[in-house]
């Protein structure tokens, strides 16, 4: 079957281990379900995964992609809840839990096979490019905003790097919530966009707010860090799913965190319970991901390209045969 997959990992140029084409198709096992994939969305997760983080070169050649909405062997339309082990479903109680793509092949081919505990229903009211953007970022983004932050109706949050998938839907989904949503982005054109999709107000990074907010939703790491923690209200909550501009910062501000009793809070992904609450949400209120670029599979590296760049806003689809 066709496939994108990493065939070898390089740190400083990931794409050149980057390839299109044949692989083997899943096998049956018990417990597991074969998925059709109709569409299927990148994540910086992906481009880790050629740098080596996550998957050793002993896992290689490895098909790539965590997200994905397709048909199961029954005919039904589905979603696929990426995070494998998490219950012992499928894999035995002792294995530690995974995210597709690390020890098992992932969405970005013309199958997948997952633990049949991993397929949920797609909701009608959902295309299957929209679904394939959530079991992600947009999961990673709601347990964010919804379970570790526990902000509220009313309540304000600052979102940094808008124009990433979990920072997109951060804001997307804190409006829908009735937060009062505060982003920044280096880029003009993206600030103007997080304002259409609901943002109060954007900046440019480390810019003053003007107000302190309730609760930040950092994914960036490094380089707003500190902006981070001096933007939030004496008691308020950092979370932290990610660190694209890196893990070291000049300044860990740990005066003004214990000073100010703030909570950093880490997140990974989301629950399989979530993924479902979020799926309702979305089909109930209307809000759909915002899809930057639909491409088809065997034109990902473009994708991959686009990802890479920082070009996007919102989720980059590829679709299925």
């Amino acid at each position: 079957m066709f496939a994108v997959y990493a065939a070898r990992i390089d740190r400083d140029q990931p794409l050149s281990g980057l390839e299109l084409g044949e692989r083997p198709a899943p096998e049956a096992r018990p417990g597991w379900s074969t998925v059709t994939v109709k569409a299927a969305s990148l994540n910086h997760h992906d481009l880790w995964s050629l740098r080596g983080v996550g998957l050793p070169e002993d896992r290689l050649p490895m098909i790539l992609g965590c997200d994905a909405a397709g048909i199961d062997e029954d005919g039904n339309e589905v979603v696929l809840h990426s995070v494998i082990g998490q219950t012992g479903h499928g894999v035995g109680p002792r294995e530690p839990r995974s995210i597709l793509t690390e020890r098992y092949p992932g969405t970005f081919a013309e199958q997948v096979a997952v633990p049949t505990w991993n397929v949920l229903p797609k909701p009608k009211e959902l295309s299957f490019e929209e679904a394939a953007c959530l079991p992600t970022a947009w999961l990673t983004a709601y347990r964010m905003l919804f379970t570790n932050a526990g902000v509220r109706p009313g309540d304000s949050v600052l979102v940094q790097g808008a124009g990433g998938g979990v920072a997109t839907a951060a804001i997307v989904l804190g409006r829908a919530a009735g937060l009062r949503v505060f982003a920044t982005s280096r880029d003009e054109a993206k600030r103007k966009r997080a304002l259409e999709l609901g943002a109060v107000e954007a900046v440019e990074p480390g810019a003053r707010l003007p107000q302190r907010v309730d609760a930040v939703i950092e994914t960036v790491g490094a380089a707003t860090w500190s902006h981070s923690v001096k933007s939030l209200r004496p008691g308020g909550t950092l979370v932290i799913s990610g660190a694209t501009s890196g893990d070291r910062p000049s300044h860990a501000e740990l005066t003004r965190i214990f000073f100010l009793e703030l909570k950093v809070v880490g997140s990974t992904m989301g629950g399989k319970d979530e993924l479902e609450d979020l799926l309702a949400f979305c089909a109930a209120t209307g809000v759909r991901p915002v899809i930057d670029e639909v491409l088809p599979m065997d034109r990902a590296r473009e994708g991959f390209e686009r990802m890479e760049a920082g070009g996007q806003f919102g989720k980059i689809v590829l679709t299925g045969p």
